[in-house]
């Protein structure tokens, strides 16, 4: 039975985008506790826009190297395999990465070997086990927003999606693909900011001090204003998956593929 589920050509590449779909989104939620200045990596001096009344630079979280990654994947999957399969795959990323934190908090609660505790303190970590809290103990806040906003940034993505394609047909790839982007992560870009900096700190008094709505519109922006550019620029990438997914699977199988996606996916 594994063999022929293997040979299957849909099925094999099902396997492999959505492995590597939720593989690329329990990452980008581990790696998004450190927070990077963009202008700084290449080299030149902040911008300092002013945005809402705030000072705004390139300040990002880590993961949004890889969230480019995922919407791409969002979206090749959602052209071969529809709604259902985008819909599928994004409960199950969600459920994992929550499975994620769960075990993190776990692992966080066992009491440390002595010699542990003390054995980076020639990297200049005094304390491992606090430095493991810090990095693995992601508020909950946080959390939740992060995975409310992937959720949502999923479904609008989705349903963007497939409303330009009936209009444009199998033309304009990147209108689709990148038009779809753009609209889901402004909301997801807001939603996740919402939640864990400005509800959550209010509900909670251990999340840290507010934010005001101003504030959370000012990284929203400045945020979205990354992804746009990032989405701009990845558009020959969507050109090139989709080349190696017609030849791999072949234009006859792919096209049935396409109109199946479209037809029965919802």
């Amino acid at each position: 039975m594994i063999r022929t589920i293997i040979n299957d050509k849909s099925t094999r590449l099902f396997i492999l985008l959505g492995g590597f779909f939720i593989a690329n989104a329990i990452v980008a939620e581990v790696i998004g506790v450190k927070l990077f200045s963009l202008e700084k990596t290449v080299g030149i001096e902040p911008f300092n826009l002013s945005i809402f009344g705030n000072a705004f630079s390139f300040n990002l979280t880590a993961g949004v190297l890889l969230w480019p990654v995922v919407f791409i994947m969002t979206d090749i999957i959602n052209e071969y395999y529809g709604v259902k399969g985008v819909r599928f795959l994004s409960f199950l990323a969600a459920a994992l990465i929550a499975y994620t934190f769960i075990m993190f908090q776990g692992a966080i609660g066992l009491t440390p070997a002595d010699f542990w505790v003390g054995n980076y303190k020639n990297q200049q970590i005094d304390n491992a086990n606090e430095a493991y809290r810090v990095i693995l103990g992601q508020g909950s806040w946080i959390i939740i927003g992060s995975l409310a906003a992937f959720l949502i940034g999923q479904i609008l993505d989705v349903l963007v999606f497939h409303s330009i394609k009936r209009m444009t047909g199998e033309k304009a790839i990147w209108l689709r693909a990148t038009g779809s982007t753009l609209v889901s992560q402004l909301i997801d870009s807001f939603v996740v900011l919402f939640i864990a900096f400005y509800i959550g700190p209010r509900v909670s008094r251990n999340q840290g001090e507010p934010w005001s709505l101003n504030l959370v519109m000012a990284i929203c922006v400045g945020n979205y204003i990354y992804k746009f550019i990032v989405a701009i620029i990845m558009t020959p990438v969507i050109y090139g998956v989709h080349a190696l997914i017609e030849r791999h699977l072949g234009h006859d199988l792919a096209a049935e593929m396409k109109r199946q996606a479209m037809t029965k996916g919802s």
